[in-house]
């Protein structure tokens, strides 16, 4: 592809044309590499006509979808003629700077003109014509601006996921999403079809899959990890599966939009709705219910991995699958497998000795190489989940990275292909504002701009590596979202967003012309009756450390508005303080801040920081260890911030996996200091244990230490609890420069966790100190 095309300018010609089409813009999302607009347009209407100029087995689908979408809009049927002059032609060229996927787009009074290589780009092409048609049908002309559009994908991947799993969507409300995604030129759908809470695929050789593993007893009006399990007598009714003729409809539905399908049958663990319809399956071999929820409490959801009757099953399963979907791969999961089962199962234990396999890890290898090589035989490819790394990776398996980019960088330096998902900031399931006032959603914070900002070529690749990188894919996981409303609000716009990142080249982003051609958009959403987040119009509150001083940066995605806000935790309004520059907090305060635009406080409840002023805010600290990447909150000084955790695990903690906290800070001066306290988190689900026991110690050159108090952890790690606890010593005042702090890691997490014998992660918050 020549350089020339890639770094291309975007040159908008705002020409006075013929009546109509003087004030008519494009506002097409994602932006072509190169758009010019020209004087004049081009009028839809009943004389119009389709010609066909080439292949007329790749045309003839694509023109299909172009009289349904102009008939969806207006009155007009555009009947196919072999000639004409007032035509919307459809072309197959030969030109490889444009690509599999490219095309080109030419409008002028004549008529329009859509060329590509095959029918890919021309269904592209037809996308964004239909960007600049009315949305719905208004009876008004269809007007097009004269325009000519070279265009083409940066990524081969372009992705999308759905979990019906969790919750059942209709076949018909899944057509719908593909709508959504094809409109965009997203061109992966990743349908992940079976998990613990249902199995969604018929499978025609194993009905139980389906009359048992599709349903379950309906507990959602309870949070979804405290549901109670099934109780034997209940009726289950929450669910549904698609029939192999209804998924053979919607992979013909998304093949027409250039939407390849690719199937999740979930491998070897996550599979408690198999178990529930086939006990054998798993070690245990013990009869259960089918999952309501997140409790897992007695619950089998692993295959065994020592049963050959597994891997028979797992094959028939499979044939039945690759028979129904044409696409070159199928996603086998592989990911959150806790291997507790495996250790104590005779079978497992055996295979691994027949094998000589080191650990578990080793087993789950052997697992996923073995159902490779069934697959390769049926010439498809498989991906999973970067877990699938764990015990060494399968010979040709592509490696989809959700926890964060490490697991897609490993498998790029060893030559296997990459597609980023990583849920910062790629899981749109989680919050894109607030949370006040947003929907419920599974956690975490992922604006529309993170979104955009997004780049799928890690730094850590070079030009060879990154060529590995086929694409990215966002995610939508389902356990908090049941209606079709929910699933739009959380899809839009933030698929807009990752459609351009995966299309348009990197050095062509730009964020304020993406807002600008959005606004287009949303008017579309709301002729359609779509649900979508209006923008994040939540204001960040960023805490910062400089020179000893304590400061708050107030920040906002929106564009084109102002920032005002308070500190004695009164609600702001447009006559409040007014944002300029990071705020001094020098006393305990309670900061709330509001977005204003022409005048407007937008959103629902104002940002909210409560921060604590003592003697060490804002003082330096120095860790022995220093803290996960993963869990860095605000940055090397987060413990005197002044800010206090919340259980929300992934904001304003300090987290260490398998280390002692231990950290030292400098108070500038000898102080005077009568108490001082450690916030720490205990949350058994996640992996987060108290520490075994704080430390205090005070010192006066910061070499030589006296120790103040040892306090004992108030809970055991059996506790399956969320607890945020102040390890708190309080003495007799006297003076110090230096305070340092030790906190002491679970070794090993207890018997019975999902993560037994597995060092503890350790969370801190605050380290206070008072007189």
């Amino acid at each position: 592809m020549k350089p020339l095309f890639r770094t291309c300018l975007i040159l908008i010609l705002l020409s006075i044309g013929i009546s109509g089409f003087a004030q008519q813009k494009v506002n097409i999302i994602p932006q072509p590499v190169s758009l010019r607009l020209l004087e004049g347009g081009f009028v839809i209407n009943k004389e119009t006509t389709i010609l066909l100029d080439g292949d007329k087995k790749e045309l003839k689908p694509a023109a299909a979808f172009l009289q349904s979408y102009v008939k969806g809009i207006s009155d007009y049927h555009l009947e196919l003629k072999n000639k004409g002059t007032n035509t919307i032609a459809l072309k197959i060229i030969k030109n490889p700077v444009i690509g599999a996927e490219g095309y080109t787009l030419t409008v002028n009074n004549e008529g329009i003109l859509i060329s590509a290589n095959g029918r890919a780009g021309i269904i592209y092409g037809m996308q964004s014509l239909f960007q600049t048609l009315p949305q719905v049908q208004t009876n008004r002309e269809l007007r097009v601006p004269a325009m000519e559009i070279t265009d083409y994908p940066r990524f081969k991947w372009r992705g999308m996921h759905l979990d019906v799993g969790r919750h059942f969507f209709s076949a018909d409300m899944v057509k719908e999403y593909i709508d959504l995604i094809a409109a965009y030129k997203i061109n992966t759908f990743h349908w992940h079809l079976v998990d613990d809470q249902g199995w969604r695929i018929e499978i025609k050789k194993y009905p139980a899959l389906t009359t048992v593993g599709a349903w379950r007893v309906d507990q959602t009006d309870r949070p979804w990890d405290i549901r109670p399990q099934a109780m034997p007598g209940q009726e289950a009714t929450y669910g549904g599966y698609y029939t192999q003729e209804q998924i053979k409809e919607v992979i013909a539905y998304a093949a027409i939009r250039n939407v390849t399908i690719v199937p999740e049958i979930e491998m070897p663990g996550h599979v408690a709705s198999a178990i529930a319809a086939y006990p054998k399956l798993s070690c245990s071999q013990k009869a259960q219910l089918p999952m309501t929820g997140g409790n897992y409490s007695g619950m089998a959801a692993n295959y065994c991995a020592g049963n050959e009757e597994v891997f028979t099953f797992l094959e028939d399963v499979l044939n039945e699958v690759v028979a129904l979907f044409p696409g070159k791969y199928i996603h086998i999961g592989g990911d959150e497998v806790d291997k507790t089962s495996w250790k104590s199962c005779p079978r497992c234990q055996a295979r691994m000795k027949t094998l000589g396999l080191k650990n578990e890890n080793e087993l789950q290898s052997y697992f996923i190489t073995r159902m490779e090589k069934f697959l390769i035989s049926k010439k498809k490819q498989m991906i999973g989940w970067d877990e699938i790394l764990e015990g060494g990776l399968a010979p040709e398996a592509t490696v989809m990275s959700w926890r964060g980019e490490a697991g897609g960088i490993e498998a790029a330096k060893m030559k296997h292909e990459v597609i980023m998902t990583p849920d910062n900031p790629l899981y749109f399931d989680h919050y894109q504002a607030g949370p006040e006032g947003e929907p419920l959603a599974f956690g975490g914070f992922n604006t529309l701009k993170k979104v955009y900002n997004y780049e799928p070529i890690p730094k850590e690749l070079n030009a060879e590596q990154a060529k590995y990188v086929l694409g990215a894919q966002a995610n939508i996981w389902t356990e908090q979202i049941t209606t079709r409303e929910h699933l739009e609000y959380m899809l839009l716009p933030r698929m807009l967003a990752l459609a351009e990142v995966v299309w348009l080249p990197a050095q062509m982003k730009d964020w304020k012309s993406f807002s600008g051609r959005l606004k287009y958009h949303f008017k579309g959403f709301e002729q359609k009756g779509y649900r979508f987040s209006p923008g994040n119009y939540t204001v960040a509150i960023k805490p910062g450390i400089s020179n000893g001083k304590l400061t708050a940066e107030l920040l906002s995605d929106a564009i084109n508005g102002e920032i005002f806000y308070t500190l004695n935790g009164e609600t702001p309004t447009i006559g409040s303080l007014k944002y300029t520059g990071p705020v001094a907090i020098d006393s305990t305060a309670v900061l709330k801040a509001v977005y204003a635009v022409n005048g407007s406080v937008m959103g629902l409840v104002p940002a909210k920081q409560s921060f604590v002023f003592h003697q060490a805010t804002a003082k330096n600290v120095v860790y022995t260890h220093p803290a996960s990447p993963n869990y860095l909150a605000d940055g090397q000084n987060a413990l005197t911030d002044g800010i206090r955790g919340t259980a929300a695990v992934n904001k304003y903690w300090h987290g260490f996996s398998g280390q002692d906290l231990i950290a030292m800070v400098d108070l500038g001066a000898q102080t005077a200091i009568g108490s001082i306290s450690l916030g720490c988190l205990q949350n058994y689900k996640d992996w987060i244990m108290m520490p075994r026991w704080v430390k205090f110690e005070l010192s006066d050159d910061g070499v030589n230490f006296r120790t103040l108090k040892t306090i004992n952890s108030p809970v055991s790690p059996e506790d399956k609890m969320t607890l945020i606890y102040d390890f708190k010593a309080v003495f007799a005042q006297q003076k110090a420069r230096f305070v340092r702090v030790t906190a002491k890691v679970l070794d090993a997490l207890p018997k019975g966790h999902s993560g037994e014998g597995k060092p503890a992660w350790l969370f801190a918050d605050e380290l206070i100190v008072t007189k």
